[in-house]
C-alpha cells in the first residue's frame, strides 16, 4: 500500500476505523493526537508518548517558525530527528495563530501580513506558497492548508468571505506543495452556516480533482476547522454531520482543537476520525481531570483525606500508582509534577478512549458504546 493510502478496516453507522501509512508509522483511527506546539508536549517525554500509545503528535508551524526557527529544525533533520519522536507527526499551518494576533495581523487575498507580538514584535509576511516551504522544511508527516479561521460571532458576510479566501489558499497550497513523503490536509471552513461549510467542502473536492486529474497528488485528508471558537458547544453538532458526509469516504477526516471527551466520542459517530486539542495538558496543569466520573477538579477539599485511585477504571501509570490525596497535595503547593501526572492521565484517558471506540466499530458496536458513554457519569465532562 502506497504512503497515506487509506484502508477503510470497518464502519458502524457513519463511525469509522481507518488504517493509512506514513513515513514513520502506521496510523490507525478513531484517535486522539496529543499537541506539542513547540516540538513538545508540554511535561511529557517522547517515550511517555509512546507508553501512553501515541500515534501522531502535532507541532505548530508558527511558533516553531519563530522559535528555533526552521533552519535550524532542517539541519537538525527535521521535526521528529529534532525533539527525538520517533512516530508520525502532524503540523498546524499557524494559521489560527496569525489570526489571533487581531490588529498586528493584516490579511489580503495574497497572504497574510502580521507582527509577531507573543515574541519580539517583529514583522513577517506569509503566503500560501511559503506557508507550504516552511512546513516541508519542517518535515512532519502530515502538514495543513494555510487557512483563514473567523472566530464567533461573526456577520455571515465575512464568514463568507474567509471561507472563499480559504478554499483559494488551499488550491496554492495544493499546487506549491511537491514533498511525495508528506499528506497535505486541506481545512472546511464556513462557521456555524450549514450553506458555508458545504459549499467549503464542494469547492475543496473540486481542486483536489483538478489536482489528480493532472497527475498530481491532490489532498490526502480533510481538517474540519473554525469550530470551538467561542460557540455554545452542541452548534457544532448542528451541521458537523452534514460536513462529514459531503467528503470523501476514503480519506481521513480530522476535527481540529476539539478534546472533551464526549465531544470526541459524538464526532467519532458523526464521521471523524482524527482530533487534537491542548485540553488535556492544559487543564491537567490546572489541577483537572478527566475521568469516568466526570471531570474531576483536585483543588476540591473533598479529596483532601481521598486514598483511593485518581479513576479506580483507569489502567494508566497515574492511577495505578498515586492517590486522589496525593494529586491534590501536588496541585495546592503548585508542585510541577502534580500537572505532569494529570497531563499523562488526561491524555491517557483520551487515547485510550479513543481506542476504545476502535475496537466498538470494528466490533460493529458503536451505537451501544455511543449509548453507554452518554448515559455514564463520564458524559459530565464540561
Amino acid at each position: 500500500m502506497a504512503l497515506f493510502d487509506v484502508t477503510i478496516d470497518a464502519r458502524d453507522g457513519n463511525a469509522r476505523a481507518l488504517t493509512f501509512d506514513t513515513a514513520h508509522g502506521a496510523v490507525h483511527t478513531p484517535m486522539f493526537m496529543p499537541v506539542g506546539t513547540h516540538a513538545t508536549v508540554k511535561g511529557v517525554t517522547v517515550d511517555q508518548l509512546h507508553d501512553l500509545g501515541s500515534q501522531v503528535v502535532l507541532a505548530n508551524t508558527y511558533h516553531l517558525y519563530m522559535r528555533p526557527g526552521v533552519d535550524i529544525i532542517e539541519r537538525a533533520g527535521g521535526v521528529q530527528k529534532f525533539m527525538n519522536y520517533n512516530g508520525p507527526m502532524l503540523t498546524d499551518s499557524g494559521g489560527f495563530q496569525l489570526f489571533s494576533l487581531d490588529h498586528m495581523m493584516k490579511t489580503d487575498p495574497d497572504g497574510v501580513s502580521f507582527h509577531a507580538r507573543d515574541y519580539d514584535g517583529s514583522k513577517h509576511r506569509w503566503t500560501p506558497e511559503s506557508n507550504m516551504d516552511i512546513q516541508q522544511r519542517i518535515g512532519a508527516d502530515i502538514v495543513m492548508q494555510l487557512d483563514q479561521c473567523i472566530g464567533y460571532p461573526a456577520e455571515k458576510e465575512a464568514v463568507a468571505a474567509s471561507t472563499k479566501l480559504s478554499w483559494e489558499w488551499a488550491e496554492r497550497c495544493c499546487a506549491a506543495h511537491t514533498r511525495e513523503d508528506q499528506a497535505l490536509f486541506a481545512i472546511v471552513q464556513g462557521g456555524m452556516h450549514r450553506d458555508l461549510r458545504l459549499e467549503s467542502a464542494r469547492r475543496l473536492m473540486e481542486i483536489d480533482a483538478a489536482s489528480r486529474a493532472a497527475g498530481h497528488k491532490g489532498f490526502q485528508g480533510f481538517g474540519i476547522g473554525g469550530y470551538s471558537v467561542g460557540e455554545p458547544h452542541d452548534v457544532m453538532f448542528e451541521t458537523l454531520g452534514a460536513v462529514c458526509d459531503a467528503l470523501p469516504q476514503d480519506r481521513p477526516r480530522y476535527l481540529m482543537g476539539v478534546g472533551n471527551p464526549t465531544t470526541l466520542v459524538r464526532a467519532v459517530r458523526e464521521g471523524v476520525d482524527m482530533f487534537d486539542c491542548v485540553l488535556p495538558t492544559r487543564t491537567g496543569r490546572m489541577g483537572t481531570a478527566f475521568s469516568h466520573e466526570g471531570r474531576m477538579n483536585l483543588r476540591n477539599a473533598k479529596y483532601k483525606e481521598d486514598f483511593t485511585p485518581l479513576d479506580p477504571q483507569c489502567t494508566c501509570p497515574v492511577c495505578t500508582q498515586y492517590t486522589r490525596a496525593y494529586l491534590r497535595h501536588l496541585v495546592m503547593q503548585k508542585e510541577m509534577l502534580g500537572g505532569i501526572l494529570l497531563s499523562i492521565h488526561n491524555l491517557h484517558f483520551l487515547i485510550d478512549l479513543m481506542a476504545k471506540a476502535r475496537e466498538a466499530v470494528l466490533a460493529g458496536e458503536y451505537e451501544a458504546f455511543y449509548q453507554d458513554w452518554m448515559n455514564s457519569p463520564a458524559a459530565n465532562d464540561y
